[in-house]
């Protein structure tokens, strides 16, 4: 977990991952803002544009730096929960919002069978947020799932209002449970991605995760960006 202490400025400057000052997501953050000043308004323009618009894909691979470089999310147009969170961490920068990245173990249980076999469990690890700094306190948002999937696993869409904690949701529009928060890891000025690789080696056993690292270096060909 991070220090708490860590100086506000450590959340503005661009980092190999969360690089903010690229002109690609520079320039992707001034045309969704526009002549926005509004810090929150700008927080929440960003946050619709990354949920929205980057698809939510599991299929895409995690075992490089660059493969959350906010930059190459952009690019790439999908990602899970982490490199999407990367791409809005990266905006909010952009922004001048003070921004950081959240990380979390969840419980998925809408899942689908087929991922949960995948995985092995329901347990969604190092699940990853943004929280931005508005108004003199930090606010969750989680631009995991896009539209489509609210529509398809029928879930209430997360949505953002620049004041209040946007997250997952525990139950579905049928009442059923879904997501639960079970741990919370910290919140970082960059992406750890050793602690991140650490941890799915945990839950999901090394030899699972050698696996799917192995089908995405023979198929990397289909991610470069």
């Amino acid at each position: 977990m991070e220090n708490s202490s860590t100086p506000i400025e450590d959340y503005l400057k661009p980092t190999q991952i969360l690089d903010s000052t690229h002109p690609d997501v520079t320039r992707f953050a001034q045309e969704e803002v526009g002549d926005a000043t509004d810090p929150a308004l700008k927080a929440r323009t960003v946050f619709y544009a990354v949920r929205d618009k980057i698809a939510y894909d599991v299929q895409t691979p995690f075992y490089l730096p660059e493969h959350y470089q906010a930059s190459a999310v952009l690019k790439r147009g999908k990602g899970f929960c982490v490199p999407k969170a990367s791409l809005l961490c990266a905006l909010g920068r952009a922004c001048g919002i003070p921004s950081r990245l959240g990380l979390a173990d969840i419980r998925n249980q809408g899942a689908s069978p087929e991922l949960i076999e995948m995985m092995g469990c329901d347990i969604f690890t190092y699940h990853g947020f943004v929280e931005f700094l508005l108004n003199g306190k930090w606010v969750k948002a989680t631009p995991a799932f896009d539209q489509v999937v609210f529509e398809k696993h029928q879930i209430p869409p997360v949505e953002f209002d620049g004041e209040h904690d946007a997250i997952l949701p525990s139950h579905d529009l049928n009442g059923k449970p879904y997501v639960t928060y079970l741990t919370y890891h910290g919140s970082f000025a960059d992406l750890p991605l050793d602690e991140v690789l650490l941890g799915w080696d945990r839950t999901y056993g090394p030899e699972r995760v050698r696996v799917w690292r192995e089908a995405f270096e023979a198929a990397k060909d289909q991610f470069a960006v």
